[in-house]
């Protein structure tokens, strides 16, 4: 067992495990920890426990103090540069009409380096402006191509249900989301509807899906026979939170009428295999899958600072 704290650098963000050695620290205090770019500050957000080392990602890097009152004004001043910063890189961008979107700028707590991160829809040659924005910072430059998600994490903004958005709110990480939780949960498959502000599915659709696979697995689909006290008849819809099925029966004028149930008051006589979509839906699936390929896409080739502590 290793002892460790939890170590957060932005919020939202990550968090880091570091070796804590013999400092005392609170939630909530800040701390220079080594990371394998430099030293970095950061906030403790998970007090020192202990931890099995197979759980630990090798090496544990050290925390190396408490952040004094001159490491603070530090990181402050670090900020007021990023500011800085950027509107230069803003104007050397446009003097080498370059196609991309400046999105932030950071600087490392050390000063080793200046991260510029930006958007762009395909490669870029950007060799000439590190060479300019080298020459007038006076120390290591890296440009890094970050994905829509993470532009829209660092911009910030609203939801549509007019919460900040959780990636700028409480989310460590992103965690990938499919067309399959839609469906799932009977959501509409309107891509404009299911979208959040970076244009690619909603992460909130991760949320819930848990219960809905729990539930799903024991309920009947649209479509299968059942057994009910009134005779067999047709699953018609499902209200998969409620466990209440609609079923359809044939009444003897050959119309149909329909009567709920309780799920645990059926019997399964044969299951169905249904996709629950409409033809109306069917349309939107395409431009989904399109949505569903590029996130898949960013996972692969994210490439952020989590990469790097």
């Amino acid at each position: 067992m290793k002892n460790i704290v939890g170590v957060r650098f932005k919020k939202p963000g990550k968090v880091y495990f570091f070796d804590p050695g013999y400092i005392k620290l609170s939630n909530n205090d800040k701390v220079v920890v080594e990371t394998s770019m430099g030293e970095e500050l950061g906030t403790v957000v998970i007090s020192k426990r202990q931890m099995p080392e197979e759980k630990i990602v090798a090496p544990l890097k050290k925390v190396l103090r408490i952040a004094t009152n001159a490491d603070l004004k530090h990181y402050e001043d670090n900020k007021k540069k990023e500011k800085e910063a950027f509107k230069i890189c803003e104007e050397k961008i446009k003097k080498y009409k370059l196609d991309m979107h400046l999105t932030d700028v950071e600087y490392k707590f050390d000063n080793s380096k200046v991260l510029f991160y930006f958007t762009a829809d395909g490669r870029i040659d950007f060799r000439d402006l590190v060479k300019e924005l080298a020459a007038i910072f006076k120390t290591r430059i890296e440009l890094r191509q970050i994905g829509v998600r993470d532009e829209v994490k660092r911009i910030g903004g609203n939801g549509v249900c007019g919460r900040e958005l959780c990636c700028c709110s409480f989310l460590g990480d992103f965690e990938t989301v499919s067309i399959k939780m839609a469906k799932e949960q009977n959501i509409s498959l309107n891509p404009s509807k299911i979208s959040g502000n970076c244009g690619r599915l909603m992460c909130c659709l991760k949320y819930e899906q848990n219960v809905y696979e729990d539930k799903l697995a024991r309920l009947p689909k649209i479509g299968a026979i059942v057994k009910t006290a009134d005779g067999e008849g047709t699953v018609d819809s499902v209200e998969t939170l409620k466990e209440i099925l609609r079923v359809k029966f044939k009444d003897e004028e050959d119309g149909y009428f329909y009567k709920k149930y309780p799920a645990s008051e059926v019997k399964l006589v044969k299951n169905a295999s249904y996709d629950n979509v409409d033809e109306e839906e069917k349309e939107h699936l395409k431009e989904l899958q399109e949505l569903e390929k590029l996130e898949m896409q960013d996972s692969k080739n994210k490439k952020n600072e989590d990469d790097d502590m």
